[in-house]
């Protein structure tokens, strides 16, 4: 649906959602959009890159409307919407960005600056392949590639857990405890163009939930000031270093009271770094990100039938990574299948990103369940029920001594 059509579509009142809550037909870009409506973001910029472009749709939409009013600046690159945007934070602006795929590369200095210079941005990623070849399908490569430059990263299933989490990412990354800028990844095609009702919350709801953006003394201004973006040289870089780090171990338990905060307000949220589905008495687990929780929910489902004890673990939030909550879920099982939406070419085992962090979380447990490393769903391709059976198969069998080995990396549905 057009984003014209998407605003004409009739708002009624949440049966599931506090009161004040109207549910929408809506995909997990429009849901984004209507994030920087409601959170009154200042500054947005913008360049097409597809499958992220269709925020930018709707957010125009709205402007031309009348029911949002921000700068919305049409940048002549990727790099310098993201530009335009870091600067706008350090006068005190609230903003909002975004891209996909390769031209989430071609922002990359600038990436990488902002969470250098502590700038609380929020941005969405369509997650798409990485050129070359060209393809628009969701891969998870292009968002990773932040992982170690201090960006927080969170990936959604859901419109309406896009919509959710990309409020409480403004509260996180804005705390004056954090300050680092945070990235919401979106599967291409698969939510960014998807629609589903998604609870809209009203203006009053997020106003009680979300404070205004203020940087305080480490605001950029003629009456305060300060050096932004120094050239820092061995002496001082270090240290520097450290108080990004310090502002990374911070941002767990903000995110903690952003999640109890935001549950108490909405009625909704869950557990914030991790999802469990039918791990309570799991012996085999498959662990994976975002739109996958589908496909794998209804395999663990048809599978119970059939009387295998298999749980599902979604991982919501890569940075901070929730080593914690993976230990808890994980630490009983006695193999564990990830299914990776990526690849680390070269890497341990030839695995994916995922399987290696999650390798590295469950180390020091004494009892650490097997693990097996998979490699799915690249390009938009269908990870389907049946792939998931077949993965948790694998899972069994490594349980069970058998030929599957941990040293391995399977991809899985590849044409011979």
């Amino acid at each position: 649906m057009s984003p014209a059509k998407a605003t004409a579509v009739k708002r009624v009142e949440a049966t599931g959602g506090p009161s004040g809550e109207t549910e929408e037909l809506i995909s997990g870009s429009e849901a984004i959009a209507h994030v920087c409506r409601l959170a009154d973001v200042d500054v947005i910029t913008a360049y097409p890159i597809r499958p992220y472009d269709t925020v930018m749709q709707c957010v125009s939409q709205m402007i031309s409307n009348g029911d949002f009013d921000c700068e919305f600046i049409v940048a002549e690159s990727e790099h310098s919407q993201f530009e335009i945007v870091k600067h706008a934070s350090a006068v005190g602006a609230r903003v909002f960005c975004g891209s996909s795929g390769v031209g989430w590369f071609y922002a990359f200095e600038a990436l990488a600056v902002t969470a250098g210079l502590r700038l609380p941005m929020v941005a969405m990623v369509g997650n798409r392949a990485l050129d070359d070849p060209g393809a628009f399908g969701v891969e998870h490569n292009d968002a990773l590639a932040v992982r170690d430059l201090g960006w927080m990263l969170a990936w959604v299933s859901t419109a309406q857990e896009a919509l959710d989490t990309a409020l409480i990412a403004y509260r996180v990354a804005e705390d004056p405890r954090v300050f680092l800028p945070c990235a919401i990844s979106c599967d291409g095609a698969f939510l960014t163009h998807s629609q589903a009702i998604v609870n809209v919350p009203s203006q009053e709801m997020v106003d009680g939930f979300l404070p205004p953006y203020d940087r305080a003394e480490k605001q950029l201004h003629p009456d305060n000031p300060i050096t932004i973006a120094p050239q820092a040289n061995e002496d001082w870089l270090m240290e520097m270093r450290r108080q990004n780090d310090m502002a990374a171990r911070r941002a767990r338990d903000v995110i903690i009271e952003a999640y109890e905060d935001f549950g108490a307000k909405f009625g909704r949220g869950g557990e914030p770094f991790i999802e469990r589905y039918m791990m309570e008495d799991a012996e085999v687990a498959l662990v994976g990100m975002g739109t996958l929780a589908m496909p794998v929910k209804v395999a663990v489902r048809k599978m119970r039938e059939q009387g295998k004890k298999v749980g599902f673990t979604r991982v919501r939030w890569f940075r901070p990574f929730p080593t914690q909550e993976l230990q808890d879920a994980l630490g009983g099982t006695k193999a564990v299948a990830v299914i990776d939406r990526d690849y680390s070419f070269g890497s341990t085992f030839y695995s994916g990103t995922l399987t290696n962090e999650l390798r590295s979380a469950l180390y020091p447990l004494e009892s650490r369940p097997k693990i097996v490393s998979t490699i799915a769903g690249l390009g938009g391709r269908e990870v389907t029920a049946d792939n998931v059976i077949e993965i948790a198969g694998m899972a069994f069998d490594v349980a069970e001594g058998g030929d599957v080995s941990e040293e391995d990396t399977y991809w899985i549905g590849v044409r011979e």
